[in-house]
């Protein structure tokens, strides 16, 4: 082992640049116990860590939530969480660096620090060996300075895949210490099965703006209005909706937009989301 590699500092990068398609809405910004969840993880990172910084794409620079944080931009594009890691890595090649990712709302501090402690410094990196596969768990990992010209070889090759360069290179796997810390929160029923489990008591209210057209609109009595509820999905606020004016229109038969976009009836809602329902057109 060499002096430099005892001397690597342990920076932490917490990747947040996905689009999160299967969610239909940021993940980052979903909310847990109160808080966001890149909130809690970069708490949770940077209090393992000597610093700590949030991995986004160029086009995230100066969304709201993210640059209230330390940022490090990928430089590259369709690679996936490969690029958020080589981009820290060309800023800090000589930093061993902690990577984890933004929806892992199981875990805690334990956890990391006991990767950080049986970590193989004199390997390329260390991981957690998943509970569903046996294989490595690329997003809640270290990797050594030694890490960063493979994986920069494994790029120019046209690979991507974090865990597939993790099994190439031999990575050191340790066993989790609970099965559910590395569980993640890809969809909206991952969420709420979350949410059951960790906030099963809490039913915070938001405030939402919503638009109406229509025979919604007759029915209502308004085209718009901004309320306080706790419904937590377009699904819950519409039954909140169709008791309040009695909307006749089930729900089936309507689209729902929130924020300009088509969304999924069951994603989560947020405080100050805009929220349309699309009743069918008449006529044809």
């Amino acid at each position: 082992m060499t002096l430099a590699q005892l001397e690597a500092p342990v920076f932490g990068l917490l990747l947040a640049g996905g689009r999160s398609s299967r969610m239909r809405r940021d993940k980052a910004a979903l909310e847990y116990r109160g808080r966001t969840q890149l909130e809690d993880a970069y708490e949770l990172l940077a209090s393992v860590t000597q610093r700590a910084f949030v991995s986004v794409r160029p086009d995230q620079v100066n969304e709201p939530l993210r640059q209230r944080f330390p940022q490090i931009v990928d430089e590259q594009t369709d690679l996936g969480p490969l690029a958020g890691i080589l981009a820290a890595q060309g800023a800090h090649p000589h930093a061993t660096w902690l990577v984890l990712a933004c929806d892992l709302p199981f875990l805690d501090g334990s956890v990391l620090r006991y990767l950080l402690e049986r970590r193989d410094r004199q390997g390329y990196a260390t991981a957690f060996r998943s509970t569903h596969d046996g294989l490595p768990e690329p997003l809640c990992a270290v990797y050594e300075p030694r890490s960063v010209t493979a994986l920069a070889r494994y790029a120019t090759r046209g690979k991507s895949c974090p865990r597939k360069f993790l099994i190439e290179h031999h990575a050191t796997l340790l066993e989790p210490l609970r099965a559910e810390a590395l569980d993640n929160v890809n969809s909206t029923a991952d969420y709420w099965t979350s949410m059951q489990a960790l906030s099963p008591d809490i039913l915070p209210s938001r405030s939402v703006r919503v638009q109406y057209f229509a025979l919604l609109r007759e029915q209502a009595g308004r085209s718009e209005e901004t309320l306080t509820t706790a419904a937590r999905t377009p699904a819950e606020l519409y039954g909140e909706l169709q008791t309040r004016y009695g909307f006749t229109l089930p729900a089936d038969m309507l689209k729902v937009a929130v924020n300009a976009e088509f969304g999924d009836w069951s994603q989560p809602l947020q405080n100050h989301d805009s929220i349309v329902f699309i009743p069918p057109v008449a006529g044809g």
